[in-house]
């Protein structure tokens, strides 16, 4: 039963939301975690990952990575270039289900930490060579779902978010 107890104080360490006493600062902090787990999922991690909303063109089963996608990580080096399908599938599962999950306030922590990890990838092993010849603009998105995603890691889904609920429930048990 002790293993029980601190399996579930992890969890519910995990899931605490930290927000404040006032409704409104409550929903302005979740507005960029929602606005950006969504843009994250929808319109950047659909066309890698093989989700329900993908554009059926894109002729993607369900969590499929495309090949480009894999060639493109391969292209990183080492490490990605020993295991660019793994690197590939995480990549793309963090900016699919973790951008969904973000949106959700579910596991926000988790999932804020895996698109904290991607990003980083992107900004440092992708878009760095484009900001040194075009400017900044080429690497804001990363650098936006960065910054999200770290507040997320570190303040969780706030008042607005599933695992608010689901700690409020574990605490009553």
């Amino acid at each position: 039963m002790g293993s029980i107890n601190k399996l579930k104080s992890m969890l519910l360490a995990t899931l605490a939301p930290s927000f404040s006493g006032n409704w409104l600062l409550d929903g302005i902090h979740a507005i960029p975690r929602i606005i950006c787990g969504l843009l994250l999922t929808i319109d950047f991690g659909s066309p890698k990952f093989g989700l329900p909303w993908t554009d059926p063109e894109r002729n993607l089963k369900l969590f499929q990575v495309p090949e480009w996608f894999v060639s493109d990580v391969s292209e990183f080096g080492f490490p990605f270039s020993f295991a660019p399908g793994f690197f590939a599938w995480m990549a793309a599962a963090a900016e699919g289900l973790g951008g969904l999950l973000l949106a959700l306030g579910l596991a926000t922590r988790t999932s804020a930490f895996f698109i904290v990890c991607t990003m980083l990838v992107a900004i440092f092993y992708q878009k760095w060579g484009d900001v040194l010849q075009q400017g900044a603009w080429p690497i804001l998105p990363a650098l936006s779902f960065l910054w999200v995603a770290l507040y997320s890691m570190s303040l969780g889904s706030g008042r607005f978010g599933a695992d608010y609920w689901i700690h409020k429930g574990l605490r009553k048990d």
